[in-house]
């Protein structure tokens, strides 16, 4: 019987999926030559005596995916045994087959395999497959086991005092370092399968009763509308599920950090795993919590409160500082104090570009040597960048190719830009900042403004699975903004985001605030 495959989600391998024959030589052909006779598939027979009710059967599996003993002593074992002899009396195959899922097989998880298409991907999953003469079903059994990198320390987003622990390349090991830090029974998993090829395992979780419902079911509607090839890594989806293509803003945090996806949850977010990146996709999320860090909650609220407020000023510099001096020096020149003026004067005595020139020259060197410092080898790529900043840098002082002001405009910039927690939103700041470059040397400190005005005005309209993006702060919600700009006490924050999340949205009880223990006096 030929079925044609309709959901895009499991399309399978083949156009038209086909049923296991009775006939035990004709699926090992189907399978060898769906694999193109690939020397990793392989196939244990057994016949005659060590075969259970004498027929013949059958083994598949794939080198390197599967636990070589769990195949060896789990599974060939259970089959050399004594217990054929029992099974030998059973002569109907519905009995037999239950006999040896319930008697014989020592195994942890086994389901039945009607179709050559879920044969094909329980293999590639990375189980067992057996197959016998006369049998038109196989049966799946649990043997899946690779190398994987083990759990590390974040490369990407480091903390001086928090968990040192990140997600690996593995999704179900992700699952369960989130569960380790969540553990309720409301922490709900959704899995889906996306790519006609790759077939790769994705994981929506969110805690039932603070995530909103609305929310989950729109992530899961645009997650079942993706149909395409091939998902990869999170980024794939990021770009299919997003609210807004054309704009420079993300409007979904990717992490590799558990702690971080665990908070995220107990607000009300939902996160998204894709089996083979450590990078999990947080939504709905709004711009201020790009520039939130994890540390931000195991520091003093005081120490963190300051630290944000500079993430605030490092943004702000990055995107406008060029541009301001662009624009102050080419038209704005009597807003400088006179032995400023003087001093800048003196540094472009020979310089023959102007200032937008200027900044756009180093500003793109800079870029180049960033790039360079990431493609290059892990041993000199730090050295070559910083080498190269300096030697081109005071180079092209020298050279009399820009001032030394506009070195230390570029180099500040660039740092600040560093300061930023989250990469894509500080990527975000280097695309708006040459934008901004061009409009101050056209329209000068009016060009800034109007160009400002226009980024807020595309922020204000942006959403994040229906969430403003400039939430609480337009909407203003006042409730919310104790961990915004600032971070209150931890004890002050009795209530999640009202946005986030709709219900359940007290966290804690009030009456928190520590004080000293009275005793009374005898």
């Amino acid at each position: 019987m030929m079925l044609e495959k309709k959901n895009p989600l499991k399309p399978g391998l083949v156009q038209q999926d086909e049923s296991i024959s009775g006939d035990l030589s004709l699926n090992l052909l189907k399978v060898k030559g769906l694999t193109g006779n690939s020397p990793d598939i392989k196939v244990r027979l057994f016949q005659g005596e060590a075969a259970v009710c004498h027929i013949q059967m059958a083994i598949l599996y794939i080198d390197g995916l599967v636990d070589a003993h769990v195949i060896n002593n789990d599974i060939l074992k259970s089959f050399m045994s004594d217990s054929e002899k029992e099974v030998d009396q059973v002569r109907a195959v519905p009995d037999t087959i239950a006999l040896i899922k319930n008697r014989i097989l020592a195994a942890g998880s086994l389901k039945d395999v009607h179709s050559i298409n879920n044969l094909m991907s329980d293999l590639f999953a990375g189980n067992s497959v057996l197959l016998a003469n006369g049998w038109n079903q196989g049966i799946s059994i649990s043997a899946a086991e690779w190398k994987q990198r083990g759990v590390e320390e974040p490369s990407s987003q480091t903390v001086i005092r928090g968990p040192k622990e990140g997600f690996t390349e593995n999704i179900s090991t992700n699952i369960t370092l989130l569960r380790r830090k969540i553990k309720n029974p409301n922490l709900w998993i959704v899995t889906r399968i996306i790519g006609r090829v790759t077939q790769t395992d994705v994981a929506i979780l969110y805690i039932n009763g603070i995530a909103n419902d609305k929310v989950v079911k729109e992530i899961l509607q645009r997650l079942d509308s993706i149909n395409t090839d091939s998902i990869l890594e999170s980024g794939y989806l990021e770009e299919f599920i997003q609210d807004k293509t054309f704009t420079p803003f993300p409007t979904m945090i990717n992490t590799e950090r558990p702690d971080s996806v665990a908070g995220a949850l107990l607000e009300g977010h939902i996160a998204i795993l894709v089996d083979g990146t450590p990078f999990v996709l947080l939504a709905p999320v709004t711009f201020f919590h790009f520039l939130q860090a994890s540390e931000d909650y195991y520091q003093r609220f005081d120490i963190a409160s300051f630290l944000r407020i500079l993430r605030y000023f490092a943004f702000i510099v990055s995107m406008l500082l060029p541009s301001l001096y662009i624009a102050i020096t080419t038209f704005h020149q009597e807003m400088l104090p006179t032995t400023l003026l003087i001093s800048l004067v003196a540094q472009k005595e020979g310089v023959p570009f102007p200032a937008f020139v200027e900044a756009l020259l180093m500003e793109t060197t800079f870029e180049v040597l960033r790039e360079a410092g990431v493609r290059m080898p892990r041993a000199i790529g730090p050295a070559i960048s910083i080498v190269g900043a300096l030697v081109l840098g005071q180079a092209a002082v020298q050279a009399g190719l820009v001032s030394a002001a506009m070195v230390i405009v570029v180099s500040f910039t660039a740092i600040s830009n560093f300061v930023i927690p989250a990469f894509n939103m500080a990527v975000a700041a280097r695309l708006i900042r040459f934008a901004l470059m061009l409009l101050a040397a056209t329209l000068g400190l009016f060009g800034i403004m109007s160009g400002l005005i226009a980024i807020l005005v595309h922020m204000a309209g942006l959403r994040s699975f229906g969430i403003p993006y400039l939430s609480p702060v337009a909407p203003f919600i006042a409730n919310n903004l104790k961990d915004v700009f600032i971070r209150v006490p931890l004890w002050a924050m009795f209530t999640r985001p009202r946005l986030i999340s709709h219900k359940n949205i007290v966290r804690q009880g009030r009456n928190l605030q520590p004080s000293p223990s009275k005793e009374k006096k005898k």
